[in-house]
């Protein structure tokens, strides 16, 4: 049984993150013509195609990608019905609180963990390829997808001896956000 959770876990944690991924990455409008936007378009077109299509107007043209988010709320929704099933009902913390209460309760706590675990990686990429390889194609994707959390941080951190804290910093703020919502 535990086995299968992992694996569900992992699924939907993929998924989920490749949709938030996906809406980041056409809200910050970046080519999605090259890698890792083939790959996240490639895994996600077929939940969120079908999405755009169902959006108002005004919202499938917005700034903002909500067909990709849109997408990742309903695949954190199936994965929390899913833990319920499994579960019986009985999930630590959340017991006694009714499907409609505890589901819903368990997607936002889902997306935020999706959301903080792929700053994390998306972080520690960046600080591994700014040292080895800091002129690498993907350096920049990483770039713009962190410019905007890294930016309150630099404002506050300076630089020290010319090295760059703030990738530092925001990781540890991951952290402490992660052991928050654990």
């Amino acid at each position: 049984m535990h086995v299968l959770l992992f694996l569900l876990n992992t699924l939907f944690f993929f998924l989920v993150g490749a949709a938030l991924l996906r809406g980041w990455m056409n809200t910050r409008r970046m080519r999605m013509t090259q890698q890792p936007g083939l790959f996240v378009m490639a895994i996600t077109d077929w939940i969120v195609q079908p999405l755009r299509k169902t959006l108002p107007r005004a919202w499938a043209q917005a700034n903002t990608d909500w067909g990709s988010f849109l997408a990742a709320v309903m695949l954190a929704l199936a994965y929390s019905a899913i833990l319920h099933a499994f579960s019986g009902g009985h999930l630590a913390g959340v017991q006694n609180l009714g499907f409609v209460i505890t589901v819903p309760f368990l997607a936002v706590m889902f997306l935020i963990r999706t959301v903080l675990q792929g700053l994390m990686l998306l972080a520690l990429v960046y600080a591994v390829l700014s040292w080895i390889q800091p002129h690498s194609p993907i350096q920049n994707v990483l770039s713009r997808l962190l410019d905007p959390v890294l930016a309150p941080i630099r404002r506050v951190i300076p630089l020290v001896g010319g090295v760059d804290l703030s990738v530092l910093v925001l990781i540890i703020l991951l952290q402490v956000g992660l052991l928050v919502i654990a």
